[in-house]
C-alpha cells in the first residue's frame, strides 16, 4: 500500500508538469495507451481473458463514466493548484462515499460516521478558505473528481459479487483513453519526446500502482492497509516542493489533518460494523 501510494503520487507529480504544455484529454489519451502493459500484466496474473466477461454493461459504462469524468477533473485541477491541496482536497472520496452509502445502496451510517463526515467537509471548507469574494474555484475541480470517485467505488461495491476486478480496470482503462481521443479536435499539440517519455512514464507507474494496491488488497484485509494510502499526502508535499518549491500553509495543513482523521475514523467504524455483523 505505502509503495502503491508513492507511485500515484509519483503519477500525479508528472501529470501536474505536463498539464503546463499539454491538454488534459491528449494527457489521458497518450498515457492511457502506455497503461495497457501494465494491466495486460493483471489480466495474465488473474487467469487470462476469461477474467473479462461483463455481465453487466450498465453497469460497467456507468462505473467507466465517472472514472472518465472524475480523471479529467482531476488533472485539470493539478494545472492551478499546488500538488498537496489537490490531493488532501480528493481525500475528500471517503467522506462522499459514507454520505452516499445510505441512499445509494441503502447501508445503515450511524451518527458518529455522519459526524466524521461533516467534520470532514469542514475540513474541505479549511483547505479551499471560501472568502468573500469566491471559493478557490480550481478546489472546486479534484473535489467533483473525488465525488466522481466515490460514486465508482459505490457502483464496484455493488457489482463486486457479479463482476470481476480485471474487467472493470480494463473497461475503465479503456473508457479514459477513449474520452481522451475524444478531445483531439479541440487543441492537441505536438509532443516533444522527452514528454512522451513522461507520459509513458506515467502511464507505467499508474498500472503498476493499481497492480500493487489489487495485490494488497488480495493479501491483507482493507482495514489493516487502508488507512496507509493517506501517505500520499506526505508524498505529494515532498514531490511539491522539490519540483515546484511548494509547501502548503498552515490552514492547508490543518483542513487536511481533519480530513484524514475523518477518513481514518470513518474506516475504523465501517470495521467495527462489518465485525459486529459477522
Amino acid at each position: 500500500m505505502l509503495f502503491g501510494s508513492a507511485l500515484l503520487t509519483v503519477n500525479d507529480t508528472v501529470l501536474k508538469w505536463l498539464t503546463a504544455g499539454y491538454p488534459t484529454g491528449q494527457i489521458m489519451f497518450l498515457r492511457g495507451i502506455f497503461v495497457i502493459l501494465p494491466v495486460a500484466l493483471l489480466v495474465w496474473r488473474a487467469g487470462g481473458v476469461t477474467q473479462l466477461r461483463i455481465n453487466s454493461w450498465r453497469a460497467h459504462g456507468l462505473r467507466a463514466a465517472c472514472v472518465s469524468v472524475g480523471t479529467f477533473l482531476f488533472i485539470t485541477g493539478l494545472a492551478f493548484l499546488p500538488l498537496a491541496d489537490a490531493v488532501a482536497i480528493a481525500f475528500a472520496g471517503p467522506l462522499f462515499v459514507t454520505a452516499l452509502a445510505a441512499p445509494v445502496l441503502g447501508e445503515i451510517v450511524g451518527w458518529r460516521r455522519w459526524t466524521a463526515v461533516l467534520a470532514g467537509f469542514v475540513g474541505v471548507l479549511i483547505i479551499t478558505r471560501p472568502t468573500g469574494e469566491a471559493i478557490q474555484w480550481a478546489a472546486m475541480l479534484p473535489l467533483t473528481a473525488s465525488l466522481c470517485g466515490a460514486l465508482r467505488d459505490l457502483i464496484t461495491r455493488k457489482i463486486s459479487t457479479s463482476e470481476s476486478s480485471i474487467a472493470m480496470l480494463v473497461t475503465s482503462t479503456a473508457a479514459v483513453v477513449l474520452a481522451g481521443l475524444a478531445t483531439a479536435p479541440f487543441g492537441w499539440r505536438p509532443v516533444a519526446a522527452f514528454d512522451l517519455a513522461l507520459m509513458a512514464i506515467s502511464g507505467i507507474v499508474i498500472g503498476s500502482a493499481h497492480f500493487l494496491l489489487i495485490e494488497c488488497f488480495r493479501l491483507a484485509e482493507a482495514a489493516l492497509v487502508s488507512p496507509f494510502k493517506y501517505s500520499n499526502l506526505l508524498w505529494a508535499i515532498l514531490f511539491g516542493f522539490l519540483v515546484w518549491g511548494d509547501l502548503p500553509d498552515e490552514w492547508t495543513l490543518a483542513g487536511a489533518g481533519i480530513v484524514v482523521v475523518s477518513g481514518l475514523y470513518i474506516l475504523r467504524r465501517e470495521a467495527l460494523s462489518r465485525e459486529t455483523r459477522a
